[in-house]
């Protein structure tokens, strides 16, 4: 799969949210049973990640070390956030900037992404997924053009949180199968 030297292709989630029930978290967990045949998925766990000081960047936290780690080993990053006021999460915010800091050592430098919003409203996040997008501006980050905003997220989960609504479950397939195309692309390019 992976255009370089055809290993499965690595995702690594990122969600938005620290929520024990969080929704965007459901649908990143249902993404990653989603992906195409072949392709391995992870998630980051950016619950220990401290608020972000400039003073501590160049000795981070072993929590960021291993978050920039993840991503660094991953071919291609798959977002999945809620919107906030209408932007992304002040967390989510945080552990980007710590996974792209010090200047000169940004863990997120060329990896192609996708992203996902959900939302009890009825826009799915997109506000939260045009802030997304200007960040992987200065990250150097590949997004694919698609993405997918989840509206009424709550109607479209069971109550052990699994995704059930068909037109997400297809429309995840296609981002993801998109993403890892993409990957692939990038990869040859490189």
């Amino acid at each position: 799969m992976n255009g370089k030297n055809k290993e499965a292709i690595r995702v690594l989630g990122i969600g938005g949210s620290l929520r024990k029930g969080s929704y965007s978290m459901a649908v990143l967990r249902a993404a990653g049973k989603l992906l195409p045949d072949g392709a391995k998925f992870e998630v980051a766990d950016l619950s220990g990640i401290p608020i972000f000081n400039q003073d501590n960047e160049l000795k981070p936290p072993q929590s960021v070390v291993k978050f920039k780690k993840q991503i660094r080993e991953a071919d291609a990053i798959l977002f999945c956030t809620p919107e906030y006021n209408y932007g992304i999460p002040g967390y989510l915010k945080n552990a980007i900037d710590w996974a792209s800091r010090p200047h000169g050592d940004n863990s997120f430098k060329d990896k192609p992404a996708a992203i996902i919003s959900s939302s009890g409203g009825m826009f799915g996040g997109i506000k939260a997924q045009l802030q997304l997008r200007e960040h992987f501006v200065y990250l150097d980050m590949h997004a694919v053009n698609d993405s997918i905003a989840v509206s009424n997220v709550e109607k479209k989960l069971d109550s052990d949180g699994e995704l059930t609504d068909e037109y997400t479950i297809r429309r995840i397939k296609e981002l993801l199968k998109e993403l890892i195309e993409w990957t692939d692309r990038i990869a040859v390019e490189k």
